[in-house]
């Protein structure tokens, strides 16, 4: 089993910065570990439903951004730690949300993920707010 475990949410102004982390551990039962595995953050606001935000490959060669966050967000990773981070900048309020931190099995090393059901293992979550 995989476990995932945000960190480095919290209380900010708007048009700060913050870095998000995720950690790994655990393997699934096919073996594969940290670096088997594509990831992705997600947010969800309340009363709204899940949206992506981010991903990144196994290899960390090829990423994608949803449109809202795409030049402000960036996304990178580091195998050897088994940690995926997600560095946001000028932040605004509207990035208020739940961000979680994602695992999609991935065959290929240079496919990344943009759709919730591509991913198998899920954190619990870690709140951002961001006030104006």
């Amino acid at each position: 089993q995989v476990q995932l475990v945000e960190s480095g949410g919290g209380l900010v102004q708007a048009g700060v910065s913050l870095r998000l982390s995720c950690a790994a551990s655990g393997r699934a039962a096919s073996g594969r570990t940290f670096s088997g595995y594509a990831m992705g953050w997600f947010r969800q606001a309340p009363g709204k439903e899940r949206e992506f935000v981010a991903a990144i490959s196994r290899s960390a060669g090829n990423s994608g951004y949803g449109a809202s966050v795409k030049g402000r967000f960036t996304i990178s990773r580091d195998n050897a730690k088994n940690t995926v981070y997600l560095q946001m900048t000028s932040l605004k309020p509207e990035d208020t949300a739940v961000y979680y931190c994602a695992a999609a099995l991935s065959f290929y090393s240079t496919n990344y993920y943009i759709a919730h059901s591509d991913y198998a293992y899920w954190g619990q979550g870690t709140q951002v707010t961001v006030s104006s």
